[in-house]
């Protein structure tokens, strides 16, 4: 049958499949400008077969555990080839959701998943945390070696995760803190902990969140200190997050692991500015993915990269590789993308375009340290604007201690203290290499960039290129190898605009600077083969270089 453009059936078929049409067509989108050979991410795909949880006797009281209700129903769904698990408008109060193959959890608008408080609810499980294999209490949302599965729609999931942190004194206010004291749990210095399990696991833990101990009996007895994190999917493929709110986590946000073909899109994320570990999503070991289209307020970083940690991460052997991350906004977080500390098994060929960070800790945040191995290379950023950021706009780190980027109350500026002697360089020695920005506007910052490699393994190959950095501190390259800075402005500070120590192959053209009565560049250490544009300093006063600098270490072009 042939149908005229006015046929009431085309129309209703256009209709129809029109949102369908522009979705395909915006996923196309985010492919393009992408600087790596990106494999197509399979999407997933679902019977038109579905269940409500009400089906299965779940009530949305607020009041009323529905653990059964939601296993049942995904159960169901399951027998039955897969499809969607409804939860309709209503505060449903669970234990946690196992995820099998071929299920889409679908929250219909005003739904609302809140996770029980009773740590009972969370066995104890086999996981990585941190990068390191250990034992964590079972995620409220989790899935293990599965296929096709996705969380969807307009609904809200809590995770209660305030039943589960500690507080740190400076990060409330005094009424908040008062009402903690009051709720019981236990003070011990500037901190507040929700119990004496919990306490015992802080003691047991040399590594910030990972305690020493291995005996399962022992653990059992710090089980408070083992926070999940909120949504964690491990070893799985075709995964789909697509709409709801994730917030209020215990620890990390969403964490998918060892994963492949991971769409993380439309997402509003939030946890409270205070909570310790609230990061937004930690993308680890994970191959081919994307985000976009989402926004990020949290208390750690917002966008993380990760792959492991030092041994275990090493021994894992699984980088993460092939990302687009684009058209995402992050307001609080300690960055706003961040690569490392953990990424032990490598990341590469990452695609950064089109965010927007406002008030972010950090903008654009790389962070490492000795002992941690792994490769960093082929990350390509470009289009990112960033307001209010209080430290630094651009942060490379190699000296990564695991403290926030503002000063805290049990921390201090020695705990970042540089070491500045040369080690020998082992699989241990961390290597970012090969990083490109572009089009990058920041104002009304504090620090515009800075640049941090080691002393045995420089930071290689980074290029920023047409960047106008409104910030009080300029840019500062620290054992830095083949840094290129070009069309780079830089505003509204009363420091040196551009600072070089122990660096290498730095090459600097189309700099642009307000004048504030100090040199615009200042070379020293062991600097060398400096090369610097004539026509961007006009006065020979402009440059300033250290004692003992070598006298062919700059070059005027």
């Amino acid at each position: 049958m042939k149908l005229k453009l006015t046929s009431p059936i085309l129309i209703l078929f256009i209709l129809l499949f029109q949102p369908l049409v522009k979705a395909q067509q915006n996923l196309e989108d985010i492919y393009k400008g992408v600087e790596f050979e990106m494999p197509k991410v399979k999407e997933t795909s679902f019977p038109d077969f579905k269940r409500s949880i009400v089906e299965f006797g779940a009530v949305g009281d607020g009041l009323t555990k529905n653990s059964d209700a939601f296993k049942l129903a995904i159960e169901e769904v399951s027998k039955n080839g897969g499809g969607k698990v409804i939860v309709p408008r209503g505060i449903w109060l669970t234990g946690p959701i196992t995820l099998l193959s071929n299920i889409n959890l679908h929250l219909e608008d005003g739904a609302l998943i809140i996770f029980s408080r009773d740590k009972e609810d969370y066995p104890l499980v086999d996981t990585s945390f941190e990068g390191l294999n250990t034992v964590r209490c079972l995620s409220p949302i989790n899935a293990y070696q599965v296929e096709n599965i996705a969380i969807t729609g307009k609904g809200t999931i809590d995770g209660s995760g305030d039943a589960w942190r500690a507080v740190k004194r400076d990060k409330v206010t005094e009424n908040q803190w008062n009402n903690l004291v009051k709720s019981g749990g236990i003070v011990e210095g500037s901190n507040w902990y929700p119990s004496q399990s919990f306490l015992d696991g802080y003691h047991a833990s040399s590594s910030f969140n990972v305690p020493d101990i291995k005996d399962r009996k022992e653990l059992e007895k710090m089980k408070d200190f083992l926070r999940p994190v909120m949504v964690s999917i491990r070893e799985s493929k075709r995964v789909l997050l697509d709409g709801p709110t994730f917030q209020n986590s215990p620890a990390w946000n969403i964490h998918p692991l060892m994963s492949e073909d991971v769409i993380i899109r439309n997402l509003n994320v939030r946890n409270p500015w205070y909570s310790q570990n609230g990061d937004g999503l930690d993308l680890e070991s994970c191959k081919n993915a994307l985000i976009y289209n989402n926004t990020f307020d949290v208390g750690d970083d917002a966008i993380c990269i990760k792959s492991g940690k030092d041994k275990d991460g090493r021994d894992r052997a699984i980088p993460t590789e092939n990302v687009i991350i684009k058209n995402n906004v992050v307001y609080h977080g300690h960055g706003g993308v961040t690569v490392g500390s953990e990424m032990s098994s490598g990341v590469k060929n990452i695609h950064i375009s089109n965010c927007t960070f406002m008030g972010t800790d950090i903008g654009l945040r790389f962070k490492s340290t000795r002992g941690r191995g792994g490769i960093v290379e082929n990350i390509w950023i470009s289009n990112i604007d960033m307001i209010g950021i209080p430290t630094e706009a651009i942060g490379f780190n190699m000296f990564y201690t695991g403290n926030s980027p503002i000063i805290e109350g049990d921390q201090s500026e020695e705990d970042e203290k540089r070491q500045e002697n040369l080690i020998p360089v082992t699989e241990e020695t961390p290597v970012f290499r090969n990083i490109s920005m572009k089009n990058i506007q920041v104002t009304d910052s504090e620090t515009a960039a800075f640049f941090m490699g080691l002393p045995e393994m420089k930071l290689e190959n980074v290029r920023l290129e047409n960047a106008v950095l409104d910030a009080k501190n300029g840019i500062t390259a620290i054992d830095a190898s083949g840094l290129e800075l070009i069309n780079v402005k830089v505003l509204g500070t009363n420091e040196v605009p551009l600072t070089i120590y122990n660096s290498q192959g730095v090459t600097v053209s189309g700099f642009e600077f307000e004048e504030n009565g100090k040199p615009a560049v200042w070379i020293l250490g062991n600097s060398n083969r400096v090369e610097l544009n004539k026509a961007d300093f006009s006065k020979p006063d402009q440059i300033l270089k250290g004692t003992g600098l070598p006298a062919n270490a700059v070059k005027m072009n």
